[in-house]
């Protein structure tokens, strides 16, 4: 089979490679038919993940067909469409039945981390009663659910819910790419007041304010900017989704007094933490890594129309031109990208 393998930092290959093979009961053979590219690939790439082996196939996001289970596996069976979650979970040990499957005690993030991940013609899911969801008859469109993977369930896990956005909140984000524009997205699950989004890239701004942001600024000067837009408070939720120290610091600048800071993006360099001015603050911080307890919900909300991910998606190739999009997407902002899908016509 071909996969897309990692060769260190700043070097990948679209290879053959030696296709999966049942190694427990408890996993699944998936023949991939829709994936996508991920900002965490492009930080592996750049050698901000350094756990990741040499030779390893890239990817944790994708929609498939199960091609093989293991005798202990019975969530799914053979020509089942499934959707491949980014966290493996065994769900029987104490992290699981914390629903924190992220630190579940053999899988959490594995997929493209640890073991092969979802860019290639197949893959082996571990725990596949637990990593695997069946896609709905009703849900034929594969493309959108490949955002239930990560992008969304992330947004919403890592974003929204640790950031406990209540109805009328002041929200602020820095970073309107796609786990940006997915916090934004499911914010509006809870009726913030109104949602200030923060990005560098002026493109990205106009479709924040598309998605629903009452304001969308660049990054120049975005604390007075959102000091002005607050009357001098701040705002009560802050969410990081870009993964560098000044996206962090400005969080912390901005967040009011009694508020939150939820850090979504995937961090490669220390921050500073200034308590000297936050220590009487009664402010919280979070910190998490999406565990997929919201997959399910989320699921049913894009079959009953109330999400609707395909807005995301700007650029489609086939899976054979993966090199191509990951040029792409790793000129994003030249690009015009968001998400990338990748379709495997003979999946």
């Amino acid at each position: 089979m071909k996969a897309l393998v990692y060769h260190g930092p700043g070097h990948r290959t679209w290879e053959e490679k030696t296709a999966p093979v049942l190694r427990c009961a408890t996993d699944a053979i998936v023949r991939i038919t829709t994936t996508t590219i991920c900002g965490t690939d492009l930080h592996i790439l750049k050698g901000d993940v350094p756990e990741v082996p040499i030779g390893l196939t890239l990817g944790h996001e994708g929609v498939g067909v199960v091609t093989a289970v293991g005798g202990a596996v019975s969530s799914v069976k053979p020509g089942d469409r499934v959707l491949i979650s980014c966290i493996t979970s065994c769900g029987k040990c104490d992290a699981c039945r914390r629903g924190m499957y992220s630190h579940c005690a053999d899988g959490g993030w594995q997929l493209g981390h640890t073991i092969d991940g979802t860019q290639a013609e197949l893959v082996r899911v571990p725990h596949a009663d637990g990593s695997l969801h069946k896609i709905p008859t009703a849900c034929a469109d594969e493309e959108p659910l490949v955002m239930l993977s990560d992008i969304l369930p992330t947004g919403y896990e890592c974003g929204v819910l640790n950031g406990e956005i209540k109805p009328g909140d002041t929200v602020a984000i820095i970073g309107a790419g796609p786990i940006g524009l997915a916090s934004l997205m499911t914010a509006q699950f809870y009726s913030p007041g109104e949602i200030i989004m923060v990005d560098g890239d002026a493109n990205r701004r106009e479709v924040a304010r598309t998605f629903g942001a009452a304001h969308a600024i660049p990054p120049e000067n975005a604390a007075a900017e959102i000091h002005r837009l607050t009357d001098g408070r701040g705002v009560d939720v802050a969410i990081e989704a870009v993964g560098i120290p000044e996206t962090f610091e400005l969080c912390t600048e901005i967040v009011a007094a009694g508020g939150h800071v939820a850090n979504v993006g995937v961090h490669g360099k220390s921050a500073v933490l200034h308590l000297e001015k936050l220590w009487a603050k009664n402010i919280t911080i979070r910190t998490r890594l999406v565990d997929t307890v919201t997959t399910p919900l989320l699921l049913k909300t894009i079959a009953a129309g109330r999400l609707t991910p395909r807005q995301l998606i700007t650029h489609r190739f086939p899976l054979n031109e993966i090199m191509k999009a990951y040029d792409t997407f790793g000129h994003a902002a030249r690009e015009k990208a968001l998400k990338v899908i990748l379709t495997n016509p003979g999946g």
